[in-house]
């Protein structure tokens, strides 16, 4: 990774990007993208799509989602304590503690998830956080010192957090799900471009908002582009560290490459195509299976309009939903190169049915 990549990385990933509330990440994203791009286009939610090619009848998309969990002030009480509500899948038991930005129209107010000290909690009774009994604390005094500053119900609120690198290997941060899936899309666009490569196609690149509360984002730009394959990539878990069941969640580790995905939204003839190349350049990967949906961006792709040929390239992390998200550098790089070479692979009018 070179020090233009890595530049963009920190800015990308220290910036929060609330689900609803991408814009300041998407103009940061697009703005690194532009320069390895033909055009783009905004829908009215906030996706942001990079396109090279733009007259191609043939379009390809890769994707990934560009927000990330949250919470809202949901009730303010007369003291001056704010409680709230999940914005996606946010996580109430690592709440207690930890510092969160509140944003208003007058700024960013900083703030607090408190919680009772051990010494005066009942260790026979010891009630778990959970939603009815996390709260924030702004240094106020009342409900009137708290709306003074600024906040209201709706005020969405994000962990005070920044991205670092852990030993040689590791990224750490809130939000590698999925920021660090729109830094790989972006780093294959920049690679198609200072390769000189051209595409016999129309390349859609494509950051979603809106998929931490039901995959909204990509389900109304599949709509919109009509594409004939779509590659998405997300994150996935880690199942090495303790606490994870292998049977269940499979056997999945950090370091050793992309994780191809099994399951009904992936088509398989997609996802033979990206196993061969993986093959045939030597790129290590590892493989899943999915039950009924993969619970990402790949399934409002594969089920839009008459359907798409789509399928998942996943990045495996540690501690998904909590602040110390990790990833291996190893594997960004790799996900990277499969997705990059993948799209070498692909002709113009590439039929993906299996019966003609």
């Amino acid at each position: 990774m070179d020090k233009k990549s890595k530049e963009f990385l920190y800015r990308y990933l220290n910036n929060s990007s609330p689900t609803g509330f991408e814009h300041t990440g998407q103009q940061i994203w697009l703005n690194y993208l532009r320069p390895y791009i033909d055009d783009h286009m905004v829908d009215v939610y906030g996706t942001t799509v990079g396109i090279v090619n733009p007259k191609a009848e043939y379009k390809v998309v890769i994707e990934a989602h560009a927000d990330e969990i949250s919470w809202f002030v949901n009730y303010i009480t007369e003291e001056g304590y704010i409680y709230v509500r999940r914005n996606g899948g946010s996580d109430h038991q690592i709440a207690p503690s930890m510092r969160v930005n509140i944003y208003t129209d007058k700024g960013v107010v900083k703030g607090i998830f408190g919680w009772p000290a051990i010494h005066v909690r009942d260790a026979g009774r010891e009630e778990a956080p959970s939603l009815k009994n996390i709260f924030i604390d702004i240094g106020a005094g009342s409900k009137k010192e708290v709306e003074a500053r600024g906040v209201h119900v709706g005020c969405v609120i994000t962990f005070e957090d920044e991205f670092i690198e852990l030993g040689k290997d590791y990224f750490v941060g809130r939000a590698l799900d999925n920021r660090m899936g729109g830094f790989m899309i972006a780093e294959v666009a920049r690679r198609l471009k200072e390769n000189k490569k051209k595409l016999p196609f129309g390349l859609y690149i494509v950051n979603a908002v809106q998929e931490e509360i039901g995959l909204r984002g990509a389900e109304m730009i599949s709509r919109r582009i009509k594409p004939d394959l779509a590659i998405c990539t997300d994150v996935t878990h880690d199942t090495q560290s303790p606490m994870y069941n292998k049977k269940e969640s499979g056997n999945l580790k950090c370091g050793l490459g992309p994780v191809v995905c099994y399951g009904p939204a992936v088509q398989n003839n997609v996802l033979k195509m990206i196993i061969q190349t993986a093959e045939k350049k030597k790129i290590a990967f590892q493989r899943q299976a999915v039950s009924r949906s993969t619970g990402t961006d790949t399934d409002s792709f594969a089920y839009s309009a008459e359907g798409v040929a789509a399928a998942l390239i996943s990045l495996p992390l540690k501690y998904m939903h909590t602040t110390v998200e990790m990833v291996h550098k190893n594997d960004v790089e790799k996900v990277i190169q499969l997705i990059y070479e993948v799209l070498l692979q692909v002709k113009p009018g590439h039929d993906f049915r299996y019966i003609k």
